[in-house]
């Protein structure tokens, strides 16, 4: 019998009202198991004597399990492979952050440190993008809102988890239903992450945009454009065929007259193919009239997945001096992390074989410096 997450909220809902218990011990379980990752359900203290049965029969505290655990060299980067009871296979990524070293827009920056998950919302993906190795998989399931809680429940143990960013493996809004309710989870007792702190990525599946803001209010909303172009888009993220870069362009208009909130685009940086100055111009005049952040993100080898080459430095300091100068549009340079344990953007991949597995340039590595 296939157990639920005791943090797929809809189901342990749905039960608890057909037995005619509260709902309002749901969050007082969750707290428990927080601070006692998978413990027995009934172990959990002060509930009322039918829930008991009830949890221990239907749910776990986790059904998935850490499988392993990968530290980069940089000391910062921790990849964690979770396995969920299926016996598939999900990659998250912690990044750590010490805002009281260096400087930031030339000033001291306060604070301390702070880390970052990267989240995963499906076993591969389907959007098929050929920079990116979670497309070679291509598209296994989704993950239910428990599976992607439990990724912060692992990640928890490691460090204290301030910021989360859906950039792992799969395209969240594909898995919409599951997304909103992992979110709603986070940012509720006893997670209280701020929405604020949350952020979710998308090629641009324009349907699942035009609602999102309504669903979830002061959340991110990071687009992955990659091209100024529609045809280029399509040649390189070929789901891209199904949203017309114009529809797209319209929907974030719309998204951000309603929302207030700045956009974050990523754009993958590829010599040759989108990395040349008239495509900075052209992507100057796309995105003139919204309010963004254009984040450039240097490509990641990803062995025999791709015949695509880095920009070189010079190629993307042009870029984002004529993004700055000519259009007045903040744009930074996406700084590395986790390259060595194929954790950064884009490497993220699982199959069966390999289950281990400078200038006046803005540099940016945590997403709380590019929103502020």
């Amino acid at each position: 019998m296939a157990f639920r997450s005791v943090f797929d909220l809809e189901a342990i809902k749905s039960e608890f009202e057909n037995a005619g218990i509260s709902t309002n011990f749901i969050p007082l379980i969750w707290k428990h198991v927080l601070r006692n990752p998978n413990c027995e359900l009934d172990q959990v203290p002060s509930l009322p004597s039918a829930a008991y049965p009830l949890l221990v029969s239907k749910f776990k505290s986790s059904t998935s399990t850490l499988h392993s655990v990968v530290e980069s060299i940089d000391n910062v980067t921790t990849k964690l492979l979770v396995k969920l009871q299926t016996r598939s296979f999900v990659e998250a990524v912690i990044m750590r952050y010490d805002t009281r070293l260096g400087k930031y827009a030339g000033k001291p920056r306060p604070g301390g440190q702070r880390a970052t998950l990267c989240i995963s919302s499906q076993v591969g993906c389907k959007m098929g993008c050929k920079f990116c190795a979670t497309g070679s998989m291509g598209f296994k399931s989704n993950l239910s809102a428990g599976e992607i809680v439990e990724q912060l429940i692992h990640a928890s143990c490691f460090s204290n988890i301030r910021n989360v960013v859906f950039m792992g493996m799969g395209e969240p809004l594909n898995n919409y239903a599951s997304i909103v309710q992992a979110v709603q989870i986070m940012t509720g007792f006893p997670f209280n992450l701020s929405t604020r702190k949350i952020t979710i990525s998308t090629v641009g599946i324009v349907h699942a945009i035009k609602k999102l803001h309504s669903d979830l209010p002061n959340v991110n909303l990071a687009v992955s454009l990659h091209a100024p172009i529609h045809e280029i888009r399509c040649q390189i993220m070929p789901a891209a065929r199904a949203f017309p870069l114009d529809k797209l362009m319209e929907t974030l208009q719309v998204y951000q007259k309603n929302s207030k909130q700045k956009i974050f685009i990523e754009y993958i940086m590829l010599d040759g193919v989108n990395d040349e100055e008239w495509h900075a111009h052209q992507l100057g005049k796309l995105l003139e009239t919204l309010r963004v952040v254009v984040n450039l993100i240097p490509f990641n080898p990803i062995g025999s997945l791709s015949h695509f080459r880095t920009s070189n430095e010079l190629n993307v300091l042009k870029f984002q001096k004529i993004l700055r100068g000519f259009y007045n549009i903040r744009t930074t340079v996406r700084k590395q992390m986790g390259q060595d344990i194929s954790g950064a953007c884009g490497q993220l991949v699982v199959n069966s074989s390999d289950k281990h597995s400078s200038g006046s340039s803005e540099t940016v590595a945590d997403i709380e410096d590019i929103r502020s």
